[in-house]
């Protein structure tokens, strides 16, 4: 992401005083960095392209607030997470997901998670990462985003406390309260494909 030929104080300079260059420089720069983020805690009716854009919009309009105190890519992760988390916020969830809700594959592999304790196998990835979506997008924003950075991205508690703003103590009680509205929506589920 900044190589060591990427001079990032120059390049964020060089933005802030107009130069187009530069903001393309820095655009292609971490753009791979914001499309992971984005690709983490895409809202499931937003275009990936289009929510990148937005938090490139947002980092160049308050690029003047980032004062080089701390790390640019935090600072720059912040922006896209609450920019995921808006995004998440205005879009309409279900609050219940049912079995008949669930595609073709997700069904099929909550019937091999509820059927018996046998390996996955590796053809079922698609299926299982379909499933988890589909338990995830029921959750309230937070919630969703404390359990892919913790659980999905495998983070730290003090990361996610760094990225999000949150004190480790709410980041560990968000992430306690998601699990538990994980475990009752599949029980709910796979109640309703046992019946």
């Amino acid at each position: 992401m900044d190589g060591a030929e990427f001079d990032l104080p120059g390049c964020l300079q060089r933005v802030r005083g107009g130069d187009e260059a530069a903001a393309r420089e820095l655009f292609r720069q971490f753009y791979p960095y914001v499309l992971a983020i984005v690709r983490a805690h895409l809202p499931a009716r937003t275009d990936e392209e289009d929510l990148c854009q937005m938090i490139f919009v947002k980092l160049f309009s308050c690029l003047d607030q980032y004062t080089g105190n701390g790390s640019f890519a935090h600072w720059l992760a912040r922006i896209a997470v609450n920019t995921c988390l808006n995004q998440l916020r205005h879009e309409k969830r279900r609050p219940e997901i049912r079995h008949a809700d669930l595609g073709e594959s997700a069904g099929r592999m909550l019937d091999q998670l509820t059927g018996d304790a046998r390996a996955l196998p590796d053809s079922d990835a698609e299926a299982a990462r379909e499933l988890v979506e589909q338990l995830l997008s029921g959750l309230a924003p937070k919630e969703r985003l404390v359990i892919t950075f913790l659980h999905l991205e495998e983070r730290s508690v003090r990361e996610v406390s760094a990225m999000t703003g949150w004190n480790p103590a709410v980041v560990k009680v968000r992430a306690f309260r998601a699990r538990q509205k994980l475990r009752a929506r599949f029980d709910r589920i796979e109640k309703e494909a046992k019946s």
